[in-house]
């Protein structure tokens, strides 16, 4: 039975598998099982994958180049000649694949793991001899971003770049307080621990690698899973997992916070923020582990535990010029529903002389009890059955309107989403499911009962996505509220697994559309009122992803609007512009998407520590000048200097002052003119 998911990120897990370590100077060749997995590979790509694609020589290079960002995006081992003389295979991939002859790509991993362990072995020896001779009053530079840099010329220029790359490390480690002695140990550590991971490479760890680079050039969320991560996979899909909470992505040779799962141990801890970097790890008062340079999955191992037990974590935050360091603890835990279970509450927005009450229902995920639903549990929980039960008790408390926050709700169940959708409108279709074969599914709202009929405002961020864009999208589309926010994620594609005879495959199958026939795929749903993107867009999200599905367009399905919201538009956007251009939150909001922006770009970090001192107090005085710009324009103390906590201005974190939220406000604002435009109209 094919399974589908409601998933809207997609990692790949290159796994060590559990056996004796295989010597550098060992070929690795493909066992006979793979080539029967290549084959079914392929067979069910073409069987079930939403896109047609042609064995041909523009998939070669497109499997090529992807098989080359795994192994090294960082353009750290191979070498220009290496890449010359892989470029022989670089249309020849399509026919290796129709024929399973797997010898190429084992070919080009051999030489990765050859290569990375010369460099490895190079990092020791500069470490040994090295450490002490750094001249850090040299005016010299370094590249953080490599992923579009050119092959090294020759072992010489690796040489070069591993020695400023080893000598930033070294500044940043100086910079933070490290001792000479301690940094030594440290480095030592890190890349023998390195060094150790790639005597662990088996052939299975070259062959899912590989197999990777084929499924993601049909697209991102397509991926290959061997007999171990199936297991890692399927542990995570059931919710046994013990851990923190966290969905992360490997980046360069980082593990990168992408969000927090709401209600979960890190969620609820609140010192760990998307794009903070996890550099170690360690067991309640255990020695920490550095884990750079390891494997997604290492890394969540390592952070998966017990329940009640408690993980240590040394976070970076920040640009190159300013990261900071910071332990922090957090008791691993179980997401329980009822910690993501939608919670309301009431704000008030002042006009003139009158005040309006504004409902707020936020929602974190599209959930239900399935296990009490199936057992027939009157009082099972569920999204929809949790949100009409906070809508009635907001309107006994005589609400104006209501504010659906879906901001960082990455989905859920699609028959919540299509329930919650009911709930606003008559009846009607709510989205359109169009499979790989043709077919396309319209759910629908069957139940004419329409629990709230008022003045309504959806607020999603760059982390809305799925299930979440489906219900924005649907709102947009029937004219019942104003969209306000963000642009979403923009994942509008479906996966199904199949089970093979050794390991499993996701595969990307369907594709969601709006009633209108719009996709959510790729362009997400795009808010009637703009807030400004607080997220890096380039890094995060749909569009993100090399060979993510494109937008597109399928016939609308029958739906009556229940309102006109595009007649007042012009009106409710110059008011809501007006009101902005005078809030010290917002004003501080749009200089800090300018300033992270200015660090994002700048990806060329100084190796002088004279420099780089003065580069971080450049820094860290714009970042107490915004903070003080928006304390005294709201009427409070400036400060002298900013706090531990706040010195970093975390992406995709809105700014807070005490308990408001600026963003929530505004929307609360946005309703109230959406509503008072109404009535004179």
């Amino acid at each position: 039975m094919l399974r589908h998911l409601l998933l809207f990120s997609s990692f790949f897990y290159l796994s060590v598998a559990a056996q004796a370590d295989t010597p550098p100077n060992e070929v690795l060749e493909p066992a006979a099982e793979h080539a029967l997995t290549n084959r079914a590979v392929v067979h069910h790509l073409y069987q079930h994958h939403y896109s047609r694609k042609y064995l041909n020589d523009e998939f070669s290079e497109k499997v090529y180049q992807r098989y080359l960002d795994i192994l090294d995006n960082t353009r750290s081992y191979f070498t220009h000649a290496d890449i010359e003389e892989f470029n022989e295979l670089r249309l020849k991939l399509d026919d290796a694949i129709k024929t399973n002859d797997l010898d190429p790509a084992f070919l080009i991993y051999n030489r990765y793991r050859q290569r990375a362990t010369e460099r490895l072995d190079y990092a020791l020896v500069l470490v040994d001899k090295s450490i002490a001779n750094f001249d850090f009053n040299k005016d010299e530079s370094l590249n953080l971003d490599r992923e579009k840099s050119s092959w090294a010329k020759d072992s010489a220029a690796l040489d070069q770049l591993w020695r400023k790359r080893i000598k930033n490390t070294v500044l940043n480690l100086k910079l933070a307080g490290k001792e000479e002695k301690n940094i030594h140990e440290l480095l030592k550590k890190r890349y023998t621990s390195q060094l150790n991971r790639i005597k662990q490479i088996n052939s299975e760890d070259a062959f899912q690698s590989y197999m990777n680079a084929l499924t993601y050039t049909f697209d991102p969320h397509t991926q290959y899973m061997s007999p171990r991560n199936s297991e890692n996979f399927n542990i995570n899909m059931s919710l046994s997992l013990q851990g923190i909470g966290a969905v992360l992505r490997s980046e360069n040779e980082n593990t990168i916070v992408e969000r927090l799962v709401t209600g979960g141990p890190a969620n609820k801890a609140g010192q760990l923020k998307p794009s903070d970097s996890i550099v170690g790890v360690a067991q309640g008062d255990k020695e920490m582990v550095d884990v750079i340079g390891w494997r997604l999955d290492e890394v969540v191992d390592l952070i998966r535990g017990p329940k009640d037990s408690t993980v240590r974590l040394d976070i970076v935050s920040g640009s190159g010029q300013t990261e900071k360091h910071k332990v922090i603890s957090i008791v691993r835990d179980e997401v329980k529903l009822e910690d993501r279970a939608a919670q309301s509450e009431v704000i008030e927005i002042k006009r003139e002389d009158k005040a309006y009450k504004v409902g707020v229902i936020d929602i974190p995920a599209f959930y239900a009890d399935f296990e009490a639903k199936n057992a027939n549990d009157p009082n099972y929980r569920s999204t929809t059955r949790d949100v009409s039960n906070l809508i009635k008790d907001l309107q006994k408390d005589g609400v104006d309107g209501l504010i659906i926050d879906l901001r960082n709700n990455g989905g859920g169940s699609l028959a919540e989403v299509n329930n919650l959708v009911g709930l606003f409108i008559p009846q009607g279709p709510t989205v359109q499911v169009h499979y790989s074969f043709g077919h396309t599914q319209v759910l629908e709202d069957k139940d004419p009962a329409q629990l709230y009929r008022g003045p309504l405002v959806v607020l999603t961020n760059r982390l809305s996505a799925s299930a979440s864009e489906i219900f924005a999208g649907a709102i947009q589309d029937y004219g019942r509220g104003l969209v306000v926010g963000s642009q979403t994620f923009g994942k509008g594609t479906v996966q199904t697994l199949i089970p093979l005879f050794r390991g499993q495959m996701k595969v990307t199958n369907a594709k969601f559309y709006r009633v209108s026939g719009e996709s959510t795929q790729h362009r997400g749903v795009i808010p009637d009122i703009l807030y400004p993107e607080i997220y890096d867009v380039e890094k995060i999200g749909e569009s993100a992803l090399e060979e993510a599905l494109p937008w597109d367009k399928i016939a609308a399905s029958k739906y009556k609007e229940q309102g006109n919201v595009s007649k007042d538009l012009d009106s409710i956007r110059k008011k809501h512009s007006n009101r902005i251009s005078k809030d010290p939150d917002f004003a501080y909001l749009s200089e800090q998407v300018v300033f992270l922006k200015e660090l994002r770009s700048d990806t060329t970090i100084s190796l002088n520590s004279k420099t780089r001192e003065v580069e971080r107090k450049e820094m860290e005085d714009r970042r107490l000048a915004l903070e003080n710009k928006r304390r005294v324009a709201k009427g409070l103390e400036p400060l002298k200097e900013l706090a531990e906590d706040d010195s970093e201005a975390a992406e995709g974190e809105d700014k807070k002052d005490e308990a408001t939220d600026a963003l929530l406000k505004e929307g609360g604002e946005i309703l109230v003119d959406y509503m008072l435009t109404k009535r004179i109209s």
